[in-house]
């Protein structure tokens, strides 16, 4: 795997390539039952938030868990909520995570590094071990961080180790959508508003976990389809409408909130007629949308 180079806002068609993604993969068929299947919902608006890092009190940003337990073993996604000017001293963590911009501006990277804020919607990595600084600019920054096992922990930068990973940074800019005319699992659509997908991290055409993003046009009305053991979803932007099997109506998620099912499921999602939707999905097994 070719090292990536921290200082460089990276197009996404280069993290695809290094992934080896096949993006043309058929959906795989439905190996359980619905009856299997346990859905949850976390609205932005019931996170429960404490200190990311316990030992700096409310110098820390505040963090919220989405699924999973930060304090566990599992692979677990959650929250940031720095303050506007936060810039974080040099440090390292004992495990690596990923992040995506929600909203307000993200800058992280090494210590002696140029700031280059990433904006909504953008997407990077930050490997276990690697010393790195993080700050924030804007009164209502947010963005989702994702860690395959925990717990996870800050470590003075004095204790840096390469476990060799490198870091990715991808403005909102650099990312790559494809469409229907070549995912052949999104309606093809000629028009400008049109269903598309953003591989980020992992290979789609597998039983291993990955990472997308996905974009809802406005206007859309339709259902969300995972083959896969377990389906996580963030919104990234808009206030789609969510409906799972198990709730009798629907609930309007602003970015931040959270929907997720345990073994094969079904979601329906509807977008308003004036603004897009846009989601992080994380799952082992292709999508679909009818």
């Amino acid at each position: 795997m070719p090292y990536l180079l921290r200082h460089t806002v990276l197009p996404l068609v280069a993290v695809l390539a290094i992934t080896g993604c096949n993006a043309t993969s058929a959906p795989i068929e439905k190996s359980s039952s619905a009856t299997e299947t346990r859905y949850e919902m976390v609205l932005k608006s019931e996170v429960n938030w404490e200190h990311l890092n316990p030992a700096r009190g409310d110098k820390s940003p505040s963090a919220g868990t989405l699924w999973g337990d930060r304090n566990g073993r599992q692979a677990t996604g959650y929250l940031l909520k720095p303050t506007d000017g936060f810039s974080s001293p040099p440090h390292i963590h004992n495990v690596s995570y990923r992040g995506v911009v929600i909203s307000g501006l993200i800058h992280n990277d090494d210590p002696d590094a140029a700031k280059m804020w990433m904006p909504a919607g953008s997407f990077w990595t930050q490997p276990k071990g690697e010393v790195h600084v993080t700050a924030a600019k804007g009164d209502n920054t947010l963005a989702y961080i994702e860690i395959e096992e925990g717990p996870y922990l800050v470590w003075p930068a004095i204790q840096a180790f390469d476990n060799g990973e490198r870091p990715v940074n991808v403005d909102q800019s650099n990312i790559v959508w494809l469409d229907g005319s070549t995912i052949n699992w999104l309606p093809h659509n000629d028009s400008e508003n049109k269903l598309e997908i953003a591989y980020l991290w992992g290979e789609p055409n597998g039983d291993q976990h990955y990472g997308a993003l996905i974009k809802l046009p406005a206007g859309f009305n339709g259902k969300l389809v995972s083959e896969g053991e377990s389906l996580r979803a963030i919104v990234i932007k808009g206030q789609p409408e969510y409906q799972s099997p198990d709730q009798q109506q629907s609930n309007n998620l602003t970015p931040g909130s959270y929907f997720g099912a345990d073994g094969s499921s079904e979601h329906k999602i509807s977008s308003n007629s004036t603004t897009e939707t846009i989601l992080y999905l994380r799952t082992n097994k292709m999508l679909r949308i009818e």
